[in-house]
């Protein structure tokens, strides 16, 4: 395995690229929000770890008790995305930016590693079989098909706060909670507004804008959440060929 990996700090946050959307030229406004986002994050103990190089090899992860998640549990970490693609792929990237964050994890005395899986793999979620090889297991399910994978180190075990678990709001109407954490989000949400608006659709965009709504939202949360006749439907990012199945239910 050839390359060495870099941490994001605030002294190199500009400058660095994010992984997710390579751009060289001209700015993206995902990024750029991301970029803002990450800036207060990396002072909460945030962990933005890559490669050093223009690609998609990186792992994201934060203390869980500042993890913009609804779960919470003593002492463990979080990731939030775990990515290897392209050309990058099969090189052993992903074993070992996973193996730095249980180090990591082993070094500050942390009570284990958790993360966001499901019954059934999805879309915009780290791969939960390959985090399976590594002892991850599931600590807490959702009603709605998710799961909380844990690596617990001491016994101890994270779950969701209860509101997530079930997975139900008020309102009938399609709704979207989303924060800037993913540069792919600001376009996404801008695109479902203006298809929304086109078709005359009812739309409510909730922007997660603090650890504390983050910590209280009522679904699985990664950066971003579907609601549709107040039931919880997905965290998958969607575009207007999802929106028009999802109508249809």
């Amino acid at each position: 395995m050839d390359g060495h990996f870099i941490d994001l700090t605030p002294e190199n946050l500009a400058g660095e690229h994010l992984c997710c959307i390579i751009r060289s030229k001209k700015p993206h406004p995902g990024v750029e929000e991301k970029r803002r986002w990450l800036a207060e994050r990396l002072r909460e103990g945030h962990v933005f770890r890559k490669l050093d190089e223009k690609g998609t090899v990186f792992i994201e992860y934060a203390p869980l008790e500042m993890a913009w998640v609804p779960v919470e549990g003593d002492n463990y970490l979080y990731i939030y995305c775990l990515w290897v693609t392209g050309p990058h792929k099969g090189k052993g990237y992903g074993r070992a930016l996973l193996e730095s964050c249980l180090a990591d994890a082993r070094a500050k005395g942390k009570s284990g590693v958790c993360m966001l899986g499901a019954e059934k793999q999805k879309a915009w979620l780290s791969d939960q079989s390959f985090a399976r090889k590594f002892g991850f297991a599931a600590a807490d399910t959702t009603d709605t098909g998710y799961q909380l994978l844990a690596l617990s180190l001491d016994g101890t075990l994270p779950r969701f706060v209860p509101a997530a678990k079930r997975g139900i709001i008020d309102s009938q109407e399609l709704t979207i909670y989303y924060d800037a954490q993913c540069p792919f989000i600001h376009q996404c949400v801008e695109k479902i507004a203006a298809f929304c608006e086109a078709g005359g659709i009812p739309l409510s965009l909730v922007r997660v804008d603090s650890l504390a709504q983050a910590k209280a939202l009522p679904c699985p949360f990664n950066n971003f959440a579907v609601f549709y006749r107040g039931q919880f439907q997905t965290v998958n990012l969607l575009d207007e060929a999802a929106v028009r199945r999802l109508l249809k239910k």
